[in-house]
């Protein structure tokens, strides 16, 4: 006969806790990533490619990325109003289609070979400001679709396939499929866009919309835009890592945006060929899905703050071995790396922001994060070919290595585990 004691301790709560799923929505939303990075990876890895092709000028190769991102210092905070303001499922099939139209119409000027450099930066950036509207509605969405427990797990899954879908799988076919005609890398894409819309458009039901305005006067629209900016440079966590993640975005895409040129031709200090650039590259995307996966497990181990701050210092310094090894393994292991560091901190910063703003701001708050954020990163393409014009690329990738580090050690005195926990949401 069981003791008193031994029906308190059978009547008793474990310790052991329990685990939410993500779900089915989440799950048709992961699938929708998956398609809509793939098909960015060929892009993004073919055109940089099809540029190289047009032009060795490090200023004309630099305005890819210049084209690319300025969108988000355009339309970053007027993007986050209309995500907070409409279903965010409706805007991702909105931004998908026109994606999928323009990637049509340049299939026709590649296989027509019509396609020139003004043609080629232009549709880069259109595609780019499709970019904004769908990464923030996607990113919006999560916390509606997954359990606020698993958001660590959810947001390292998503920002583990887009590296997987965009790095690793991706950019080296887009590189494969030039072999075809440059036509493939616009085609393929455009078909996967279709695939997104059936997806998404079919799969996840329900409403995605955070709040429904009562009034809808400009004034009204225009204090959530400013909102959305108050709230970020007002928080005490937000902050400090806004301006360090802008910094990190500025001198990473000065670095990236003529680093083409310093690997790939003949003339180059690596000398590899176009199909092998976006291979090299594909190594960062292995230590990003690691890091994706490994992220929430860290966080059970190590402070996440001391661990983010860590691993943003780390990842700037292996910026440097290219330059002082411009061998393609040492690259290689530098890059494996630095994917792992990048996605790893990426990972924890998106997770903290998660539940330090709430969840009708998500939108408009990322939105102000995304033109500050992002919205340097055109002045950085722009900056790093116009140094490389003046001086040389090693300039560019060992600026860019100091500027980071300056950034790095500056937020590691501003933001602290006992600040992130005081400023969190219950």
């Amino acid at each position: 006969m069981a003791t008193s004691a031994q029906r308190t301790a059978h009547l008793a709560p474990t310790d052991r806790r329990v685990v939410e799923p993500l779900g089915r929505p989440f799950g048709i939303h992961l699938g929708g990533v998956g398609l809509a990075n793939l098909a960015d990876g060929i892009v993004l890895g073919a055109v940089p490619l099809i540029a190289v092709g047009l032009t060795r000028s490090p200023g004309e190769v630099s305005l890819i990325q210049t084209a690319f991102w300025l969108p988000w210092l355009l339309l970053g905070v007027v993007a986050g109003v209309v995500v907070d303001r409409v279903d965010r499922r409706h805007v991702q099939l909105a931004g998908s289609f026109v994606r999928v139209l323009l990637l049509a119409g340049m299939t026709v000027l590649a296989f027509t070979d019509r396609l020139t450099m003004p043609l080629l930066i232009g549709a880069v950036g259109l595609y780019g400001i499709t970019q904004v509207f769908v990464d923030l509605a996607g990113s919006s969405i999560v916390p509606q679709l997954a359990p606020r427990s698993r958001l660590a797990a959810a947001n390292g899954r998503i920002m583990g396939l887009q590296q997987v879908c965009t790095s690793f799988v991706g950019a080296p076919l887009g590189g494969l499929v030039l072999v075809l005609g440059s036509g493939w890398a616009f085609g393929i894409p455009a078909a996967l866009g279709v695939a997104f819309l059936l997806l998404i458009g079919l799969g996840l039901r329900g409403d995605y919309r955070a709040e429904r305005p009562e009034e809808d006067s400009a004034a009204t629209r225009w204090q959530h835009v400013m909102e959305g900016i108050r709230f970020q440079l007002a928080h005490p966590v937000l902050r400090p890592l806004l301006v360090n993640g802008s910094v990190l975005n500025f001198a990473n895409t000065a670095y990236f945006a003529v680093f083409v040129l310093w690997v790939v031709g003949p003339e180059s200090a690596v000398r590899l060929t176009p199909q092998q650039y976006p291979v090299l590259l594909a190594v960062l995307a292995v230590g990003a899905v690691i890091g994706s996966v490994a992220a929430e497990k860290l966080v059970s181990l190590v402070p996440e703050v001391p661990l983010i701050l860590a691993f943003g210092l780390l990842n700037s310094a292996l910026l440097v071995v290219p330059v002082l090894w411009p061998n393609a393994w040492a690259i290689a292991v530098a890059f494996l790396l630095g994917g792992f560091t990048n996605m790893c901190g990426n990972v924890i910063r998106r997770s903290i922001s998660q539940r330090l703003v709430p969840a009708a701001k998500l939108g408009r708050v990322g939105g102000a994060s995304g033109m500050i954020n992002y919205g340097l990163m055109p002045l950085g393409a722009l900056l790093g070919g116009l140094v490389a014009e003046v001086w040389d690329l090693p300039t560019v990738f060992v600026g860019a290595v100091v500027l980071m580090l300056v950034s790095g050690a500056w937020v590691c005195t501003q933001v602290s585990t006992r600040l992130v926990r005081t400023h969190e949401l219950v």
